[in-house]
């Protein structure tokens, strides 16, 4: 399984949300699978849910979704038309995974939780709006596979209650995401600079699920240290499936691929610097000819044996090969020249009566 793999690692794993936005055809879900895997996602991700498994089929107020972008939609409804049939699972796992994606899957009871480990299931998602769920989470920690969990509305005390519910189930391989569950989430709303927090806090790996427009927050959760990022999916945003409005598409998701990969080497999180965390000092080999042209002592004006320094014959200069520049002010306080110097010799150790 990769996740474990790139959690060690430092790199980024990317999962691309399928959703509902194969618009009921199992073709179409192909199809997602293949462009996902083209795009350059580590997994492909969908949700194993009925209406019947998350709500009721009721038509009144309560259940009547008021704003957003499912604006007067009955839950039933809306889940109805967005579920994945099971029975496609196996066939969308077992493509993913011919195409060197893992599989991952979003329970949502614990009948999901028990077809999913029938396939085969080698980790668990848990949704934002199940993180108060702790029999849902219980019973995916007792398989004893690692869970990803997304803290969308979660509170601090929530979040731990969660990785606690985890915990008591003899699982410590939990992943939080920062998340904000609103479709879709404007920016100001998204709060990332949470993620180095959660790492410190909870003391566990920590990404991004992400529902805001573009690819923006997804980059700047990878400089903050998130380690797995979760975008929605689709083919083509003119499909108009149902979140295909927070999705992106091939094209673009490619695009977050590309970006995330050179963000990690920007960072050194790739490299020989990924065993210290990205952290780095003193030159780099590419740094080879610019660390040539540092600053270091030179003579500025010829100097005879015996004539002592001053600031009109010798200059902190470009390029290296002289002296060091903190031995400047001690040359410059009685120091003399061992020997005759030129005009634009490096000044050296030896150049110094008495040594330097």
């Amino acid at each position: 399984m990769k996740l474990q793999e790139y959690l060690k690692s430092g790199k980024t794993y990317i999962i691309a949300e399928m959703s509902g936005n194969h618009g009921g055809s199992l073709e179409k879900a192909m199809e997602i699978v293949h462009a996902a895997a083209e795009a350059g996602a580590d997994c492909l991700k969908t949700q194993t849910y009925t209406a019947d498994t998350l709500t009721l089929n009721a038509h009144t107020d309560p259940f009547l979704l008021k704003n957003g972008l499912w604006d007067r939609e009955y839950l039933y409804d809306l889940y109805r038309k967005a579920y994945t049939p099971w029975d496609w699972m196996p066939q969308i796992k077992m493509e993913a995974e011919r195409l060197g994606m893992d599989f991952l899957s979003t329970p949502f009871d614990e009948t999901a939780v028990d077809f999913l480990e029938g396939i085969g299931e080698e980790f668990y998602k848990i949704a934002s709006f199940e993180l108060v769920d702790l029999p849902l989470i219980a019973k995916a920690a007792s398989t004893g596979k690692p869970l990803v969990i997304s803290c969308g509305m979660g509170t601090e005390a929530e979040i731990r209650e969660a990785l606690d519910t985890c915990a008591g189930r003899g699982n410590h391989q939990a992943v939080l995401l920062k998340c904000c569950s609103a479709y879709p989430t404007d920016y100001e709303t998204m709060h990332l600079r949470t993620i180095p927090d959660m790492k410190l806090k909870f003391g566990v790996p920590v990404g991004l699920s992400d529902h805001s427009e573009g690819t923006l927050a997804d980059i700047t959760a990878v400089a903050l240290g998130a380690q797995v990022i979760e975008k929605h999916f689709c083919i083509s945003k003119d499909d108009n499936t149902v979140d295909s409005a927070f999705s992106l598409s091939k094209e673009e998701f490619a695009a977050l691929v590309r970006d995330i990969r050179n963000t990690e080497k920007a960072l050194g999180l790739s490299g020989p610097a990924a065993k210290t965390e990205g952290i780095f000092y003193g030159p780099a080999k590419e740094e080879a000819q610019s660390y040539s042209l540092r600053r270091s002592l030179f003579v500025s004006k010829d100097i005879k044996k015996g004539e002592p320094f001053t600031k009109d014959n010798i200059r902190s200069v470009r390029p290296s090969g002289g002296l060091h520049t903190r031995y400047y002010e001690e040359l410059l306080d009685g120091k003399t020249a061992a020997r005759d110097l030129s005009f634009g010799e490096p000044l050296r150790a030896e150049d110094v009566e008495g040594g330097i």
